[in-house]
């Protein structure tokens, strides 16, 4: 089944933003997040800097740092309609920190915020955060890469 999906990409400025203009490129990242969805959906994925994701971060859930993905879903049936903002400089240090590539830090957070924006929530318990973990590794497993946990 191929779902219908509305994609925005932003860029905000932050060093090296050209190096994950690269990984990002539209079809890719809708690629990555089609498989996650259960019906159609209107996305915008933006890509800020530190200072716009931590006073994001604080703002919406009172943590004064930068996160790597911030999901703000606004529907869910019979469409997902969601912001995913997610931190550039904060993705790479976890890539490199992980050792994994920009590309594969990036295809699991967008995946993980889509799962978000259609009410899966890892922080509400073990339960689950055990399915949304379970779901996130087949999905990305599908996509050809490896168990982000």
């Amino acid at each position: 089944m191929h779902l219908k999906l509305d994609l925005v990409l932003q860029f905000g400025r932050f060093p090296n933003v050209a190096a994950h203009r690269a990984v990002l490129r539209k079809p890719r990242v809708s690629g990555w997040i089609e498989p996650a969805l259960k019906h159609p959906a209107e996305i915008a994925v933006r890509v800020v800097g530190e200072d716009e994701a931590q006073a994001l971060n604080l703002q919406y859930r009172g943590r004064d740092y930068p996160t790597n993905v911030l999901t703000f879903d606004y529907a869910r049936e019979p469409w997902v309609s969601a912001d995913l903002v997610l931190c550039g400089p904060v993705v790479e240090r976890e890539a490199r920190e992980q050792g994994k590539t920009l590309e594969a830090h990036y295809a699991h957070l967008l995946v993980h915020g889509t799962l978000h924006a259609q009410g899966y929530d890892h922080e509400t318990g073990e339960r689950d955060a055990l399915e949304m973990e379970a779901l996130e590794i087949l999905l990305l497993a599908s996509l050809g890469y490896a168990n982000p946990y």
